[in-house]
């Protein structure tokens, strides 16, 4: 990377204009990605103008179309819904109301255009570009702009944005607003659960989607629930008798009630509708059991956005402008979306396409070909879902393993998800379930029991560890753990839990020289806050306390809003691993986020409060500065609380917060669940590959270093990697692995907190096809 090109960053924009609009439904976080154009834009050198009310605003121009400034987006981050507003535009369809627009751009000297909406809204912008020289040519014949200006703005550059809650547009892993939606839901369906065991009820919940089954099937993922009708795979023929089997079987497994989930969209083989309604007098009728209906409706559209589609928005908006500045005459409009965790680009139009053959193919009855086009990890997302709930666990165990689950480490939300999936696959595969309190200690004491079916019933939605947790490692006990091995005959071993679960799994791989008994198949599921565990860019619960940290810093930042003049210094966990400081930061707006694996000097605070010194001179006079717990000895909380207080004297006054334990705490997010309940289920179809590759004259022997894995998630796939391969990756003096891909979004964070940086522009999504994404696409 050449320091010339650093440079370009920074003066890519100069001389330009870009505007950004907000249309069709709104979506939250599409404030975040708003707020992300408009500074980054700014950053570039470019002007950037805020077109308020959708394509409405774009015909009508006048005040509509209006230059932003770095403090017009100020405190717009933690808002749901679009600031700018949105409308549903009749005039924009015309040819006549495109010509206003063309006339309103030209005038500005605006030829760049980012439109962040759904499907719908997308499309009229690549109709626009491709008649952009015609209108032209109109408005100049007509006398309206003159000859100079027809050249100055010869042609228009347009990306797309994806902010939609139904997740249904192809190419993106996800749209900007469907994580947030996914949280009003699963909020609501825990609420509806708790009065539901009351009263021994039945629920039937109506989400919203449209013609998309994705926030339903995610939903049924994440709260355990005994049926979903979604739109891309019709039931059965006789999905009748089978819905009211499976009722009644859930009962008399002592469950005291059954959540239904269907989506607005749902049909029959036929393509009947199914309503909500239809379900519910289905059940009275055939049950008697008392039935309730929710629609849930545009609950599902509000509130605050979730830490992701805040994260989302602003990693979006960052690579839009990017992609505007960068666009010439011959790239074609492209859509920013994220696969996996990468920021890529697509060609606007083969996105639309493809969204536009799963509609088709669902009007012709080619579900199974709708069910490919909408991707692998929508696919995955329904096997996980037909798995756990649509097979009945085998009554005989002849034949069968044994094999037991454990958490290691520190609690972290979404472990009890994972346990339950892991138990429930195993079961239906038909295997012997034990489950290990405590952890490695509890294993050595033999504080081990059988785990049925309703042993994990509800276990989905409910924070902590219901197993025990503990930070003991297995080797000063080998010899209590191989005698319960033998003991309890455990033929494979899954362990879910953080950096401890992976460095036990290290010194089982060790103690295998000389106890026989270790020789067993495991594997290590990545679960703590701290997102710390070598091989996986993600880890069970990081998300939910990412959300805990950022609900706090919101009220933190309201409160700093009233009293005005006020920094607030916040105190993050994560070890020395700075993943919760930065994506909070990130996610919350935060002017700096100080971190281990990116060493800073006094030079760097004294910058800091410099610039929250000239901060405090604009309109915007508050400050928020987060820490992580161990990202320098000397450096503590205390110790840039009281420099920010001496050095802020008489302009800022500082206040500090740690955290501290919440931040393990809460009920899972949706994220959570649904990411525990597929590692769960795909770490047991491993293991029991393994246990059959391991099987000799009657006893497992499991010796090769590919018998124990740690299942992670890496860039865009689920991957099984031997713990000793992660050896030479890890840093084991700060249990952090040694190279994080999150550290590339910390530029984005200081140039959005309004630091002249050099932003490396060397890590750029490259335009891809989507064609051949489907094949490499994520199988989360």
């Amino acid at each position: 990377m050449t320091h010339e090109e650093h440079h370009a960053a920074k003066t890519l924009g100069i001389g330009k204009a870009i505007a950004v609009l907000t249309s069709g439904g709104d979506a939250q976080g599409m404030n975040a990605a708003v707020r992300a154009v408009v500074r980054v834009g700014i950053f570039t050198g470019a002007r950037v103008f805020f077109v308020h009310e959708g394509y409405q605003g774009l015909v009508d121009g006048g005040d509509h179309i209006r230059e932003a400034t770095w403090e017009s987006v100020s405190m717009m981050l933690q808002l749901g819904g679009t600031v700018i507003g949105s409308a549903r535009c009749k005039d924009f369809r015309d040819r006549e109301g495109r010509l206003r627009a063309a006339l309103n751009l030209v005038k500005r000297g605006i030829t760049n255009l980012c439109v962040i909406g759904g499907d719908g809204s997308l499309t009229g912008a690549d109709t626009f570009r491709s008649e952009w020289s015609d209108l032209l040519s109109d408005l100049q014949k007509a006398g309206k702009i003159t000859p100079e200006e027809a050249t100055k703005s010869s042609y228009l550059n347009i990306v797309g944005l994806v902010g939609s809650i139904d997740n249904d547009f192809c190419g993106t892993d996800m749209t900007i607003g469907t994580d947030s939606a996914l949280h009003r839901i699963v909020e609501i369906v825990d609420a509806i659960t708790t009065t539901a065991q009351s009263h021994q009820r039945t629920f039937v919940l109506e989400v919203m989607g449209r013609h998309c089954g994705y926030l339903a099937l995610v939903t049924s993922l994440s709260c355990g629930a005994d049926w979903v009708f979604i739109p891309e795979c019709p039931p059965d023929d006789d999905w009748e008798e089978h819905l009211c089997r499976r009722l009644s079987e859930t009962r008399t497994r002592g469950s005291r009630l059954n959540i239904i989930i269907v989506a607005e969209g749902a049909i029959d083989k036929n393509g009947k509708p199914i309503t909500s309604e239809d379900i519910k007098n289905l059940v009275v009728k055939r049950l008697g059991y008392d039935t309730r209906v929710t629609v849930l409706g545009h609950v599902q559209r509000g509130g605050t956005p979730s830490a992701f589609d805040r994260i989302l928005g602003s990693r979006m908006g960052v690579e839009a402008v990017m992609a505007l500045l960068e666009g010439t005459p011959d790239t074609p409009a492209c859509v920013v979306s994220l696969s996996g965790n990468q920021a890529v680009r697509l060609p606007l139009m083969e996105c639309v396409q493809v969204t536009k053959d799963v509609t088709k193919a669902m009007d012709e009855k080619r579900f199974d070909e709708a069910m490919k086009l909408r991707g692998r990890s929508f696919m995955n997302n329904w096997e996980v879902y037909k798995l756990l709930a649509h097979v009945r666990p085998p009554v005989s165990k002849s034949g069968s393993h044994t094999v037991a689950v454990m958490n290691v480490g520190a609690p972290a939300a979404g472990m009890n998800a994972a346990v339950r999936s892991t138990v429930r696959i195993a079961l239906i595969q038909g295997n012997r379930v034990l489950v290990v309190h405590d952890g490695f200690e509890g294993l050595a004491k033999g504080q081990i029991e059988e785990a049925g079916w309703s042993y994990v019933g509800g276990w989905t939605g409910q924070g902590g560890s219901k197993l025990g947790t503990k930070r003991t490692l297995p080797k000063k006990n080998f010899e209590q753990i191989s005698a319960n091995i033998t003991k309890f005959n455990i033929q494979g071993l899954v362990i879910i839990g953080g950096f401890e679960a992976y460095t036990g799994g290290l010194e089982l791989m060790e103690g295998r020289k000389q106890f026989d008994e270790l020789c067993i198949p495991f594997v290590v599921i990545p679960a703590t806050v701290s997102n710390n565990v070598p091989g996986s860019d993600f880890s069970i619960g990081a998300d939910t306390a990412l959300n805990t940290i950022c609900t706090t810093c919101d009220r933190i930042k309201q409160s700093a809003a009233g009293t005005k003049r006020r920094v607030f210094i916040i105190e993050t966990m994560g070890g020395y691993c700075g993943y919760l400081a930065t994506m909070a930061g990130l996610a919350a707006g935060a002017d700096a986020a100080y971190i281990f694996e990116e060493p800073f000097t006094i030079r760097d605070l004294q910058a800091n409060v410099e610039h929250l010194v000239q901060k405090m001179k604009t309109t915007v006079k508050r400050g928020l500065v987060l820490r992580n717990e161990k990202c320098n000895e000397n450096y503590t909380t205390d110790f840039i609380f009281n420099l920010y207080s001496e050095e802020g004297k008489g302009i800022f006054d500082s206040r500090k917060n740690v955290l501290g334990h919440m931040q393990q705490g809460g009920s899972p997010t949706p994220f959570d669940r649904n990411f525990a309940t597929k590692m769960g289920a795909k770490a047991m179809n491993w293991m029991s590959g393994k246990i059959k590759d391991s099987y000799r004259n009657g006893r497992i022997f499991a010796n090769t270093p590919d018998s124990g894995c740690v299942l992670g998630m890496r860039k865009r796939a689920l991957v099984f990697q031997p713990v000793t391969e992660l050896k030479d990756q890890t840093d084991f003096e700060h249990r952090i692995p040694k190279e994080q891909w999150w550290l590339k979004l910390r530029p984005i964070l200081k140039i959005l907190a309004k630091y002249e940086i050099d932003l490396d522009t060397s890590d750029h999504a490259h335009l891809e096809h989507i064609s051949r994404k489907r094949s490499g696409e994520a199988t989360v």
